[in-house]
């Protein structure tokens, strides 16, 4: 199971970054539902119109200082980012972290992958004395048990499709790609890039629409989502629920593999009703290396 961080009781709120998506609504939904108090900072141009009518500060993704100093102000016990954001430039995201930080190490950060600039981010936090804790050590209700699944289950085909995924996706942590795959037997028909998971479905469903699309055939396969070897789900967890449900039975999938513990689903119970009725499987795995996340 991924490494739990000591969330101590305190007079400061928890203070959630919120980027885009809904994890950020059910994670407030929970801290509310659980008596916690929270203040919110969102992200202008991602969070939800939701959230940020209920934010007590609404900043831009590259204001580090307004960001750094309201977090100052709050004092939190905690601090958890949450929500999607998309990565901005090597110039703006230079320009950025340069105010705070040195210029070769922030060269040395933003040159490679996403989630080294994720953990850069969560770097400048910590050093000013915030603890950051993950979305699902505040919320761990959000998260797939081993035993969630709907009332379909894998073939053989299926598993043998989700063994081939889950090796491909070892082999490509290292490179900081996407945390998910689309593989048909043993042929990997699509790999998550920066598009996203949904888009990465339509690609799939695009590739097998028939002359002038007129008719799509449904040729199985499984969407395999899994945490990325030595990833910090502090900050990046994947997350599927309803919308990816509807994107993989358009692309004419058979079902959905994710990681077990390490792997939110958005409302669970609709997401399931979903998967049963468009006839979508829905089951965990345990990841070989969840030792080695933390």
């Amino acid at each position: 199971m991924p490494l739990k961080h000591e969330i101590t009781a305190g007079d400061g709120p928890i203070a959630i970054i919120a980027g885009a998506g809904r994890l950020p609504i059910q994670l407030v939904e929970h801290l509310e539902k659980t008596g916690q108090d929270y203040r919110i900072l969102a992200f202008r141009g991602f969070a939800a119109p939701e959230i940020r009518k209920r934010a007590q500060a609404n900043v831009d993704l590259l204001d580090l200082k307004t960001i750094m100093s309201t977090l100052d102000g709050w004092r939190p016990r905690a601090v958890s980012l949450v929500g999607a954001v998309r990565r901005p430039g090597f110039t703006a995201l230079l320009g950025a972290y340069s105010a705070l930080r040195n210029m070769q190490e922030v060269k040395e950060v933003i040159s490679r992958g996403d989630d080294q600039v994720l953990r850069g981010a969560v770097r400048l936090i910590e050093e000013r004395g915030h603890k950051v804790v993950g979305a699902h050590e505040l919320a761990p209700d959000l998260v797939a048990s081993r035993s969630f699944c709907g009332a379909l289950a894998p073939k053989e085909d299926d598993r043998q499709a989700i063994a081939v995924g889950l090796d491909l996706l070892a082999s490509l942590s290292a490179f900081d790609i996407g945390q998910g795959a689309v593989i048909a037997r043993n042929h990997v028909l699509a790999i998550e890039g920066p598009e996203g998971t949904d888009r990465m479905l339509r690609r799939v469903k695009a590739q097998r629409q028939s002359w002038f699309g007129l008719r799509q055939r449904n040729e199985g396969g499984v969407l395999i989502k899994a945490a990325k070897l030595g990833q910090d789900l502090r900050v990046d967890m994947p997350t599927i629920g309803p919308r990816t449900i509807a994107e993989a039975a358009r692309a004419g999938l058979s079902g959905i593999a994710i990681g077990a513990g390490s792997t939110f689903v958005l409302e669970q119970e609709e997401t399931l009703r979903m998967a049963d009725r468009l006839g979508v499987f829905v089951a965990t795995v345990d990841l070989p290396w969840m030792e080695n996340i933390r």
